[in-house]
C-alpha cells in the first residue's frame, strides 16, 4: 500500500487557503503565498486556490486606482511564480490586472511552473450595499485579450478558460459569479471542467456562512463538480467589514473539508477529491450527457504532472448504504420503511388482495419483510391478522429461530400456520431418485422451492399475495435458489443491502417496539445469517452460516455500492477496502472476497433478469426494469484477469 498513487484512481489532493493578508503589500503577500504553496505541496496537494485579490487584500477600495500598486502587484505576480516554479502544483491567485487599453478587471491568475498560464476576469461586480466593486473594475464578459507582465510571457485573458492539469480539468468564476442567477461554472462544467475554483472576497453576516455552505455544495452536486472555495480573511481591513476565512471543498453534493473562520493566523481547507467518480457520474446523467455549452472551452494545458498522493486522506464509510449522521438517523429509517410499505400497500390495492402471505424464518430478511407488512395493514386501516405468518421447518431449522418466528408472530399479533416441509420434501427427493443422506444443492434447493410453493398456494387459497423477503445483497451475489425464494408478488427488500437491513431492525427494536418485541428483534439481529438448510450441529446450532460462504456482508455491501452507485473498477474497489477496512481485514482476505464478489455478480445475473417487483428505497438497485440492464452471459474472467 505504501508504493500505491492514488493519482491512478482518479484522486488528487486540493487545498483551500487564506493566509494573514498584509494591504496593499503584494511583496509581503506574495511571500505568504509562497510560503503556503510550499508547505501545502510537502503534503501532496496539486491546487491551491487563494482568496479573491489575495494578491493586494480585497479591501484596498480606492487603492486599486493607483498606477504604484498595480505596477507592484504585477512584481509580486512574477515574483511569486519564480518562488513556486519547482512545484508540482497549480496556484490559483487573486490579483488586480490592468490590460493595454486601461480596463482594470478583478482577475484570478492561473500559476503553474514559473509561468502564468492564463486569467479569469470576474463576470458579476457587486455595486450595492457594502460593494463598490464597479468603482474600480470593469466587468469581465467581453474580456478576451492577450496580457504581458514585465519579465513574464504573454497569458490570456479569457472568461472560458479551463485549465488541465492531469485527470483535473479546473474552471474559475470569482465570489459573486457563483451567487448570480446564472454562475459561469455551469457553462465551464458543461464544456469539461470538473473542478470549480472560487477565490471569494466574501463578508461575515449572521446566518451567512450556512447559506454559502449549501450554495456550493448544491452547484457541487447539479453540476458534478469538485468546487474549492476559498473566501478572503479576518485581516481585510475591518472598517465596516469583517471576513471570515472561510474555506470550503464539496464533490458532488457532499462537503469534504471545511475551515474554522475567523483565524487572525489563517485558515485552510484541504480534501482528496475523486474526478474518476464525477465522470462516472455525468456519464450516467442523460439530462447532463445531452445538455451543451453555449461557449467553447478555452483550454489551457498544463505540460507538467500533478503531485504524486501516495497516502489518502479522505475517509470512506465501511458501510455507505447506512447514514452515520446521528441527526437523521430516525429520518432515514422511518422513510425507507414508508417506502417500502407504501409500495406493498399500493401493491395489495391493485391486486385486490385480502392478505398479504409472508414465509417468517426468524431470520433477518424475513423480519424486515413482516416489519413493513405490519406498517403497510396500517395504512390500509386494514387489522394485523390481514397479516398470515408461514412458518415451515424443515431439516435445517434450529429451535432458536423458530422460536423466533413464533415470539414475533405473535408480538404483532398476526394470523400464523405452521407447515412442515421435512415429509414432502423426502418425498420429492425420493421421486427423483435422490440418494437418501446426500445434503447437496439439490437437497438444499428442494426446501426452498416446497416452501416457495406453499406460499404461493396460500396465497390463492387466501386470495392474496405472496411478500418476498431477499434483501438486494443477496440478489447481488445470487444467493438465492431460482424460482423459489427468488420469487414473490412483490420483494420489498429487493434494493435494500444486507447491512441496511440489519440498521433498519436494530432502529425498530430500539425506537419503536416494546419491550417484549424488542427483546425477540435482538435475538434475530444477534443469530448468525443462515438459510438453514442444512441440519443442525450435534447441538442443535446453526451449521451453516452464509458469511462462512460468501464472505462478510459488509466487504460486499461496500463493493455493490462502488461497483454500481460509483462504477469503480476493481482495482479502485480493492485499493479502497484496503484503506477503509485496513483494520480489520488483510490484503489478501480483500483480493480474495473481491473476487468472489465479482465472479457470482456476473454469473448470477440470470436470477436478476427475472426478479418480481419491488421497492427501489435508495440510489443502488438492480431491478431489470430499473438500474441494472446487463446480460447473463458475461464472463467473470474478463473483469477479474
Amino acid at each position: 500500500m505504501t508504493s500505491l498513487d492514488w493519482r491512478q484512481h482518479g484522486f488528487a489532493r486540493v487545498a483551500a487557503a487564506a493566509p494573514p493578508v498584509h494591504l496593499a503589500d503584494p511583496a509581503r503577500n506574495a511571500e505568504e503565498m509562497a510560503h503556503w504553496a510550499q508547505r501545502l505541496v510537502a503534503d501532496d496537494v496539486s491546487l491551491i486556490v487563494f482568496p479573491e485579490l489575495s494578491l493586494t487584500g480585497y479591501s484596498c477600495e480606492d487603492l486599486f486606482l493607483s498606477s504604484d500598486l498595480m505596477q507592484r502587484t504585477e512584481r509580486a505576480v512574477r515574483d511569486l511564480a519564480r518562488s513556486t516554479a519547482s512545484l508540482d502544483a497549480a496556484l490559483v491567485v487573486g490579483a488586480p490586472l490592468r490590460t493595454s487599453d486601461g480596463r482594470r478587471y478583478n482577475t484570478a491568475l492561473v500559476l503553474h511552473r514559473g509561468r502564468v498560464l492564463g486569467a479569469v476576469p470576474k463576470m458579476h461586480l457587486p455595486n450595492n450595499g457594502e460593494f463598490y466593486e464597479r468603482r474600480w473594475f470593469t466587468p469581465g464578459h467581453r474580456a478576451d485579450c492577450m496580457v504581458t507582465l514585465p519579465g513574464m510571457e504573454p497569458f490570456r485573458l479569457n472568461r472560458h478558460h479551463i485549465f488541465v492539469m492531469g485527470e483535473m480539468r479546473i474552471g474559475i468564476e470569482i465570489c459573486e459569479d457563483l451567487w448570480a442567477p446564472d454562475p459561469p461554472s455551469t457553462q465551464l462544467a458543461l464544456a469539461g471542467a470538473n473542478i470549480i475554483a472560487n477565490p471569494s472576497g466574501s463578508n461575515e453576516l449572521v446566518a451567512k456562512a450556512a447559506y454559502r455552505r449549501q450554495l456550493i455544495t448544491q452547484q457541487s452536486a447539479q453540476l458534478h463538480v469538485s468546487y474549492v472555495y476559498a473566501g478572503a480573511g479576518p485581516t481585510e481591513s475591518t472598517k465596516d467589514l469583517v471576513f471570515g476565512g472561510h474555506c470550503l471543498v464539496a464533490e458532488n453534493g457532499a462537503l469534504l473539508a471545511e475551515s474554522e473562520r475567523f483565524l487572525l493566523d489563517g485558515s485552510e481547507a484541504v480534501a482528496d477529491i475523486d474526478v474518476e467518480r464525477l465522470a462516472n457520474e455525468r456519464s450516467r446523467n442523460i439530462t447532463w450527457s445531452t445538455s451543451w455549452p453555449t461557449h467553447p472551452a478555452a483550454d489551457v494545458v498544463l505540460a507538467d504532472a500533478t503531485t504524486a498522493l501516495s497516502k489518502l486522506r479522505r475517509s470512506f464509510p465501511r458501510n455507505p448504504f447506512v447514514s452515520d449522521d446521528p441527526t437523521t438517523v430516525n429520518e432515514r429509517a422511518r422513510e425507507i420503511l414508508a417506502i417500502q410499505s407504501t409500495g406493498l400497500a399500493r401493491r395489495m390495492l391493485a391486486a385486490n388482495a385480502k392478505r398479504l402471505i409472508i414465509g417468517i424464518s426468524g431470520g433477518l430478511d424475513s423480519t424486515l419483510a413482516l416489519i413493513v407488512a405490519v406498517e403497510a395493514a396500517h395504512k390500509l386501516g386494514r387489522n394485523a391478522d390481514t397479516i398470515l405468518g408461514v412458518t415451515m421447518p424443515g431439516p435445517g431449522t434450529t429451535e432458536r429461530t423458530r422460536t423466533s418466528a413464533d415470539d414475533l408472530m405473535l408480538s404483532f399479533g398476526i394470523a400464523t400456520r405452521t407447515i412442515s416441509i421435512t415429509n414432502a420434501v423426502a418425498l420429492h427427493l425420493t421421486d427423483i431418485g435422490h440418494a437418501v443422506g446426500l445434503h447437496d444443492i439439490t437437497f438444499e434447493n428442494a426446501q426452498a422451492r416446497e416452501r416457495t410453493q406453499i406460499l404461493f398456494d396460500l396465497a390463492n387459497q387466501e386470495g392474496g399475495i405472496v411478500v418476498g423477503t431477499g434483501d438486494l445483497s443477496e440478489l447481488a451475489l445470487g444467493w438465492c435458489t431460482f424460482n423459489a425464494d427468488h420469487m414473490s408478488n412483490y420483494g420489498v427488500n429487493s434494493s435494500v443491502p444486507k447491512s441496511l437491513v440489519r440498521h433498519l431492525v436494530r432502529w425498530y427494536a430500539d425506537q419503536v417496539a416494546d419491550t417484549t418485541l424488542s427483546r425477540t428483534l435482538h435475538d434475530v439481529l444477534d443469530t448468525p445469517v443462515s438459510p438453514e438448510l442444512l441440519p443442525p450441529d450435534a447441538d442443535g446450532n446453526i451449521l451453516q452460516s452464509t458469511e462462512d460462504v460468501l464472505g462478510p456482508y459488509e466487504l460486499h455491501d461496500f463493493f455493490l455500492f462502488h461497483w454500481l452507485r460509483n462504477g469503480f473498477s476493481m482495482a479502485k474497489i480493492a485499493a479502497l477496502a484496503k484503506h477503509v477496512f485496513v483494520d480489520v481485514y488483510d490484503a489478501t482476505t480483500i483480493d480474495g472476497w473481491l473476487t468472489v464478489f465479482i465472479e457470482r455478480f456476473h454469473r448470477q445475473q440470470f436470477k436478476r433478469t427475472t426478479l418480481p417487483p419491488g421497492p427501489k428505497v435508495g440510489s443502488v438497485s438492480v431491478s431489470p426494469r430499473g438500474d441494472l440492464r446487463m446480460p447473463d452471459e458475461v464472463d467473470p474472467a474478463s473483469v477479474t484477469r
